[in-house]
């Protein structure tokens, strides 16, 4: 018994080396930047093959007017946009995070991984939402599919920051820690993406017939959310330490004015 105990003691601290071990901080981004890359070739790709109007369509329907013949597809291109800002972010917050990391771990890579895996599949959730204009009967569904695409996809993100804030002196630049300038608005940037898919999703249950209304609202606050957020940490940081130094002063007034007092005065 005492030698099984051993075994897995020297297994268990064996598999947390394995994982804490360093990866090429450059190979994880390059990686990375790949499947961003691919993901949003694929929204073009797609774009270009099912949504473009046929020259004797052109002709026959709309007159020789190619603008009025994309303006009927004009809800596929507003999909392709949400789901292209949708990446384009992503990969904003991805590259803000190993900005601030100096040192990749093999748990890190993973939970990379396990993100680009969810986007990788919002290409999927573009083809559902583009679905919106021929007002499917899945709509519901449809959402709730690229809500959980984006959650995942944003959630691992958030857990690459917790686990180099593990380690946070080998992994993190000083600016980026606990207390550090940026801190806050770093962990802002991350749960926002967690936050809003998951409300989302959860009114979409719960108010089912607003909920193509809730999708492109969602897509149309999160980009002004970003512009705005770190104006919002700015501010909350400096409500939080003007009343910090108001405190600190009260307590050296008291304690000046205890210093004052005689002996006989002091309160007991």
């Amino acid at each position: 018994g005492q030698r099984r105990e051993e075994e897995e003691h020297h297994s268990l601290e064996t598999f947390t080396f394995y994982l804490s071990e360093p990866l090429s901080k450059e190979r994880v981004e390059a990686f990375s930047d790949g499947v961003y890359a691919i993901v949003a070739t694929l929204l073009i790709l797609d774009i270009c093959e099912d949504n473009v109007p046929d020259p004797r369509e052109v002709e026959e329907k709309f007159h020789g007017s190619l603008l009025e013949a994309l303006s009927e597809y004009g809800p596929n291109y507003l999909a392709y946009f949400g789901s292209f800002v949708t990446i384009g972010l992503l990969w904003f917050v991805h590259h803000s995070l190993f900005l601030y990391v100096t040192k990749a771990t093999r748990l890190m890579g993973l939970l990379n991984i396990l993100s680009l895996a969810f986007i990788g599949g919002l290409p999927l959730a573009y083809q559902l939402t583009s679905e919106f204009a021929e007002k499917s009967h899945n709509e519901i569904e449809a959402i709730q599919v690229s809500c959980v695409i984006t959650f995942f996809a944003s959630i691992f993100q958030f857990a690459i920051w917790t686990t180099a804030l593990l380690n946070e002196e080998e992994t993190l630049h000083a600016f980026a820690r606990y207390g550090g300038k940026e801190h806050a608005f770093m962990f802002a940037k991350l749960a926002l993406y967690p936050c809003v898919s998951l409300g989302a999703f959860f009114l979409t249950c719960l108010l089912s017939e607003f909920s193509t209304a809730i999708f492109h609202l969602m897509q149309i606050v999160i980009p002004f959310a970003f512009l705005a957020l770190r104006i919002f940490v700015r501010i909350s940081l400096t409500a939080i330490k003007s009343v910090m130094s108001l405190s600190r002063r009260k307590v050296v007034l008291l304690e000046e004015e205890e210093a004052c007092l005689s002996p006989n005065e002091t309160p007991s």
